[in-house]
């Protein structure tokens, strides 16, 4: 069971963190931490990892994915815990709220959340990141258009 955990997490992270036309990788750096996002079709996710994750496996369905990792002088990035807010806007000015929930499976952390999404949508999201222990809080922007047929 832990070997399936763990097989989970690594396609799940191949899956959000893939460089690619459609999957491609976002992140900003502020001070001390990187933040790494992306928002993609739920349809694009393995079906055994999606179930393992609980993700609602739909064309018409986007996955929000975000990362937050802290520099540590002579060690690689490190996962950090944080609160994470998501909006999303679409061009018709109509603003929707991202529920996003904590995946924490073998020191990585990610934080997730699904909203459904129409053929040819873009949206304009907005992150915010407050890193667990810091009172800042640190804000990205990113739009992503959407294609279900």
């Amino acid at each position: 069971m832990l070997t399936a955990r763990i097989l989970g997490a690594a396609v799940f992270c191949l899956i959000c963190f893939i460089s690619g036309p459609v999957l491609a990788e976002r992140s900003d750096s502020f001070g001390d931490y990187q933040i790494h996002y992306n928002a993609l079709s739920t349809n694009l996710i393995e079906p055994s990892v999606a179930r393992a994750y609980n993700i609602i496996r739909s064309k018409n369905r986007a996955l929000v994915n975000v990362a937050v990792l802290r520099r540590v002088m002579g060690t690689p990035l490190q996962p950090v815990r944080a609160k994470v807010t998501v909006e999303a806007v679409n061009l018709n000015a109509q603003l929707r709220t991202i529920d996003i929930r904590e995946l924490n499976d073998g020191g990585a952390i990610y934080y997730i959340g699904e909203i459904p999404v129409g053929h040819n949508e873009t949206l304009n999201f907005k992150l915010e990141v407050t890193p667990e222990g810091e009172s800042t809080t640190h804000t990205t922007n990113f739009k992503q258009e959407f294609y279900t047929e």
